[in-house]
């Protein structure tokens, strides 16, 4: 019997009064008492499907779940606690009248996962432990109920909350809930969710109810579904519209005694509350004294609905039809076929396993109907989900869709539980408990199959089947007999040559892979990885999930510890498929897929491994991209530690590289000549060292910094030095050059119509979808300076959307600089202004400053054209606080500000001290787009104090550096105000 984990129900009662009782008794009166008091305990236990494990002194341990899981074994377990609490009756009276005292019992009875299989124990587990301390804590005649057990049973029983208790070894008071009362009746299925979709079903259903009206026959109807799919509904609804029906139900019981006839008796009752049934019908009703053949209650039970069905039509309503007793199944047939000349509507429901015990279930007859209720449609189930919450937010509401797989039942359950799991999507533990006892009724070779394809995952392949359960040679077979109890289903295949299937619901997946030991998922993932790398390799993530198989193999072996050499190589194994698939992630521009492949190959990765140490400085990097500057600083100091470690110089010279890139962004200390110095400093080690990919790192650093100090043409030169040899060794940092030569296309001398060229044969010849972002915003900006400003408009905004699902936050605000000199450019002064705003405060945030700067600037502009002159100083001295000391850009910007708020208030000295700052600052460099800003600003100036051939003389220098730059709207502007001026 192999070792699977499974989630039981866990029984302990103990004898309170046994031990004075030993003192009034002798030791023989005492071992029969005890003896009596065990028998009627296990014949209690097992009438309600449980099994007795062991005895332990004066205490009963009983398992409900083993060897087979009941997805009502929770609500099995409270209710021989309820009969045990009574059952001592008996032996109580005689103790009474012969010793004058009286033996009591406490129990506990607690829920969760065990391991079962084991040759020494039914179940080993926490919730055996949870089990006994609820007994211990108990009260003489208590039963107290763990929480996962009383959220199991709380439709079916009456419980109050008990005070919560410590117990030893617990970090947290165990909830408990004692125990006032059970239910004699199963509980009541919630019909609170509306009927969705089953238009064509119902009409099948009211149409053979016509035909019995009409012809005065008896028609056996039967709904067949998986649990939770609808039937119940469906019937409500249907019984809802009738009028003139006499309306009977009985239910099947999955367990108990004297079941055969139970959905008969509860009709005859229904029928007979007086209790005036005589002859064969009597002995289901109690009377001892008949003894009555099947044949002869069939008969009996048959007249007695022809009887009534002359006074108004019947509908006789059998629920949960699977679990009934092949006697009462043939009595069904016996009124289906020999009904005569009575309306009758015998209303059955059952789960598909009824074809498994009766598969001509309804065959051969004329008057005979089976439907089966598929899943809800996907456009069906967001109506339910919304129907039941009024609308929850797309992420949410996505997950419930995977997980239920169109079961109505499922929806429900997992929108109950949402504001009890702060909006995460976990398995009720009711759905749970169903699957869970679905799958414990498939045969072992089903099992075997299903268990595999779950290691999977929810859609799996034919061959990883057979090579995870070699064992089970007829796969095929078994996989169709998994379609047919509607568990899989057909799915496309990604693995050439090999069928596919697909779990009906993500839930079923979940179950069959939870009941696995950790050690069996342990060999399976580590068997799957295997034979995934052999036949999937045109997969283009066959690196992550390769890595992610063989950590899972790896992280079981840790948890179930000791770890060996074996499952060292595991982890490393994993660590670099995970590195690799990190790289491919970084190529396509992905940086939070990079950040999370990159933080699970660092922990696999051996420690004090060169290969370690890189991935943690990339990791940091990434942070750093991402805004989270402390942990960056943090992973790079770990950086350093190991390349000293190691004398790694090659590896130093890199986190100086990472570390003078980031320190501009976010400490306005650092100037831009000191990281510029540090930067060429670390590029000699790196050249020398022919460390490539360092060197190429080195060189896009230094043009970068070149390029933020003004000198754009000296930056292009060492990017496409850079890029000649990217080009022959790595795609992601030819895209990472290429991003900032986007950049000086927007900044720079390039003409408009170039750049817009430039852009697209980047897009064309990259991978990067980061690449593919930057490019889009600035072919926007292009177009825009071209006149095209919707197309312009669009480009950004594309540009902008696709920064921000690919996590880049800091790129993402910072381009907020990008879209607001466009708008400004087009006249859209307020759009540009809450662009800026929002950008500005995810900067502010993540303390970055060096796109802040440039943003605040930008805002402070924008303000200044909105008319609100206080508020853009105000934003021009924040520019000048947040910005480097010799970052010009910035600085430049925000003295063009001040000096037109000074100007239109009439201080033009001061305003003329200003822009030649401004211009002192600005002429040195290349940036074309300044040097128009300063031009606009100057003509303005100019134009207020009146001096009107200075405007002239300055719009006419400025002309043919717009013309040149095919900024077309700067241009059009320039020659407007000229023609007023001449």
């Amino acid at each position: 019997m192999r070792e699977t984990r499974k989630t039981v129900t866990v029984l302990f009662c103990d004898v309170t009064g046994s031990t004075a009782l030993g003192e009034r008794i002798d030791p023989e009166s005492l071992r029969h008492v005890m003896a009596r008091y065990f028998e009627t305990a296990k014949a209690i236990v097992e009438r309600h499907g449980g099994t007795v494990e062991k005895f332990i002194g004066d205490a009963v341990m009983a398992v409900f779940g083993v060897p087979a899981v009941h997805e009502d074994d929770a609500l099995r377990a409270a209710r021989a606690a309820e009969e045990l609490r009574g059952g001592l009756d008996e032996l109580n009276d005689e103790l009474e009248r012969n010793y004058g005292t009286r033996l009591e019992l406490r129990m506990g009875v607690n829920t969760g996962e065990v391991v079962t299989g084991t040759e020494e124990r039914l179940a080993t587990g926490d919730a055996v432990n949870v089990a006994a301390r609820l007994e211990q804590a108990a009260q003489p005649g208590e039963v107290l109920l763990g929480e996962e057990t009383h959220r199991l049973v709380r439709a079916g029983v009456e419980a109050e909350p008990a005070p919560a208790l410590t117990a030893k070894g617990k970090a947290e008071p165990l909830t408990a809930y004692r125990l006032l009362s059970v239910q004699a009746e199963a509980p009541a299925r919630r019909d609170a969710a509306p009927m969705v979709g089953r238009e064509r079903q119902s009409k099948l259903l009211e149409d053979a109810f016509s035909n019995v009206i009409s012809d005065r026959t008896c028609q056996l109807f039967t709904i067949l579904g998986t649990a939770g799919v609808g039937k119940s509904r469906l019937v409500t609804e249907f019984l809802s519209g009738l009028d003139d029906a006499t309306i009977l139900r009985g239910r099947c019981l999955s367990y108990g005694e004297g079941i055969s006839y139970w959905p008969v008796t509860e009709v005859v009752k229904q029928l007979d509350p007086d209790g005036s049934a005589i002859g064969p019908l009597a002995s289901i009703l109690g009377d001892d004294s008949a003894a009555s053949s099947p044949d002869e209650i069939a008969w009996a039970f048959r007249k007695l609905l022809e009887s009534r069905a002359t006074e108004s039509p019947l509908v006789v309503v059998f629920d949960d039809v699977h679990w009934g007793e092949p006697t009462f199944l043939d009595l069904v047939e016996h009124v289906a076929d020999l009904s005569r000349d009575a309306p009758i509507l015998l209303l059955c429901m059952a789960r598909p396993e009824l074809l498994d015990a009766r598969a001509a279930w309804g065959g051969g007859k004329l008057n005979a109907t089976n439907i089966l209720l598929e899943p809800l449609a996907p456009a069906e189930s967001v109506e339910l989900i919304e129907s039941l919450t009024g609308g929850i937010d797309d992420e949410l509401r996505g997950r419930i869709l995977e997980a239920a797989g169109g079961n109505p039942l499922f929806v429900e359950e997992m929108v109950a539980m949402v504001p009890e799991d702060g909006g995460d999507v976990a398995v009720p533990p009711t759905i749970q408990a169903l699957l869970a006892a679905r799958l414990d009724q498939l045969d072992p070779a089903e099992r075997s199959v299903l268990e595999s394809g779950a290691v999977e995952g929810q859609v799996f392949h034919r061959g990883a089947v057979a090579a995870l359960a070699p064992e089970e040679r007829a796969v095929d077979g078994k996989l169709i007999t998994l379609v047919r109890k509607d568990l899989v289903r057909p799915e496309a295949s990604v693995v050439a040559d090999d069928e596919a299937y697909r779990f009906r619901h993500l839930l079923i997946r979940d179950t069959a892979y939870e009941a696995l030991s950790k050690a069996t998922r342990a060999e399976l993932h580590e068997r799957f990885a295997t034979w995934l790398a052999e036949y999937g390799a045109e997969l283009v993530e066959l690196d992550e999930i390769v890595g992610y198989h063989l950590e899972q193999a790896y992280r079981y072996r840790v948890e179930l510890g000791p770890l060996d050499d074996s499952a060292g190589e595991i982890g490393a194994r994993a660590g670099d498929r995970l590195l690799a698939s990190a790289g491919k992630a970084r190529d396509r521009g992905d940086t939070v897929a990079g950040q999370a492949l990159l933080t699970r190959a660092v922990d696999l990765v051996p420690a004090g491994s060169a290969v370690r140490a890189g991935a943690i400085l990339e990791l940091a990097v990434i942070h750093a991209e991402l805004g989270d500057f402390p942990r960056a600083a943090a992973l790079r100091e770990e950086a350093v530690a190991l390349a000293t470690s190691t004398q790694d110089e090659a590896l130093l010279a890199r986190v100086t590289l990472a570390r003078v890139e980031t320190e501009v962004q976010y400490d306005s200390n650092v100037t831009m000549h000191g990281a510029l110095a540090q930067a060429e400093e670390a590029l000699a080690v790196l050249e020398r060292l022919q460390d490539e990919e360092g060197a190429i790192w080195g060189l896009r650093l230094v043009g970068q910094f070149r390029a933020w100090l003004g000198s754009g043409a000296a930056a292009e030169a060492l990017w496409g030095q850079a890029c000649e040899r990217a080009e022959r060794f790595s795609p992601r940092l030819m895209s990472e050059l290429l991003i900032w030569r986007c950049w000086d296309i927007w900044w720079g001398a390039t003409p408009a119509d170039e750049g817009v060229r430039l852009c697209n044969e980047w897009m064309a010849s990259s991978p990067s979808k980061r690449l593919e972002a930057i490019a889009l915003l600035i072919r926007g900006t292009q177009k825009a300076a071209l006149t095209q400003i919707e197309d312009g408009r669009a480009d950004v905004a594309a540009g902008r959307e696709l920064l921000h699902d690919l996590g880049g936050m800091i790129w993402w605000a910072g381009s907020s600089m990008i879209s607001a000199e466009m708008e400004l450019l087009a006249g859209n002064a307020q759009g540009a202004y809450e662009t800026l705003a929002l950008g500005r405060e995810r900067l502010s945030a993540s303390s970055e400053t060096g796109y802040l700067a440039t943003v605040v600037g930008l805002q402070a502009q924008a303000a200044l054209e909105l008319g609100r002159e206080d508020e853009a100083l105000e934003l021009a001295a924040e520019t000048a606080r947040v910005a480097a000391t010799d970052d010009f850009e910035p600085h430049s910007r925000h003295r063009l500000v001040r000096a037109r708020v000074l100007a239109r208030r009439g201080d033009f000295d001061q305003a003329d001290e200003l822009l030649r700052e401004a211009a002192a600052l600005i002429e040195p460099t290349d940036y074309v787009i300044l040097h128009l800003a300063v031009a606009f600003a100057r003509a303005e100036v100019d134009r207020l104090a009146g001096r009107t051939e200075a405007e002239r003389e300055v719009l006419e220098t400025a002309l043919p550096i717009a013309e040149k730059k095919r900024n077309l709207v700067a241009v059009e502007r320039m020659q407007a105000r000229l023609a007023e001026l001449s």
